[in-house]
């Protein structure tokens, strides 16, 4: 997945692919990674997205499928990649052209869909960032997926871990505040008495 600002036509271009002769070249493991992402569903998933959110589809370099122009706000980002489907609210042409880079960096996040057997991609990519930002206070600087697919690669800037003990130490107050916040001013004021707060006018029946 990667990051970058809009950049689109003012009417997409034509909807038939327009290759460089060297994106024909497959390989024996570009075959297999994209077999084992039909069989683990993560391409057809990519698929009903791109065409749910009304993406423009053609052939892109090994044997990946290039989705451009879908119209969802979410995931964010400048493209991310469901299976073998790379997908963008951009101008892919426009967009590599941009930065070259960029679909190679595509091409190992649809690797690791394939080693990750689909699915169990997505909490172990979302717990990544989490550590990410944990370490860093940016999603992707110490994300092991994006790191794999290189940051600079996908628009993303490297940044040094910080201490982590404060980091966990002020999530804990927050935590703690909006507890209290829920409770409200005198949720603990019988605490501790083994009574609740009384009500006045009514009469308890036992048995």
């Amino acid at each position: 997945m990667s990051s970058t600002p809009s950049l689109r036509r003012n009417a997409p271009g034509p909807r038939h692919p327009s290759l460089a002769p060297d994106a024909l070249i497959t390989t024996r493991s570009d075959t297999v990674r994209h077999l084992l992402n039909w069989v683990n569903l993560s391409t057809p998933l990519g698929l009903a997205m791109a065409r749910a959110g009304g993406a423009r589809l053609r052939r892109g370099p090994r044997r990946s499928i290039l989705a451009d122009y879908y119209r969802w706000t979410f995931p964010t980002g400048g493209a991310f990649t469901v299976g073998d489907v790379i997908i963008s609210r951009h101008d892919l042409d426009l967009l590599v052209a941009r930065r070259p880079a960029l679909l190679g960096h595509e091409l190992v996040h649809s690797r690791q869909w394939a080693a990750c057997l689909g699915l169990p991609f997505l909490p172990l990519y979302a717990a990544s960032m989490g550590w990410s930002w944990l370490r860093t206070g940016d999603r992707a600087a110490r994300s092991f997926f994006e790191r794999q697919a290189g940051l600079q690669d996908g628009g993303y800037v490297d940044v040094p871990p910080r201490p982590l003990g404060p980091v966990l130490v002020l999530g804990a107050g927050r935590v703690r505040a909006a507890v209290a916040g829920r409770r409200g001013p005198g949720a603990s004021a019988d605490l501790g008495t083994g009574q609740g707060p009384s009500v006045k006018g009514t009469t308890e029946r036992v048995g």
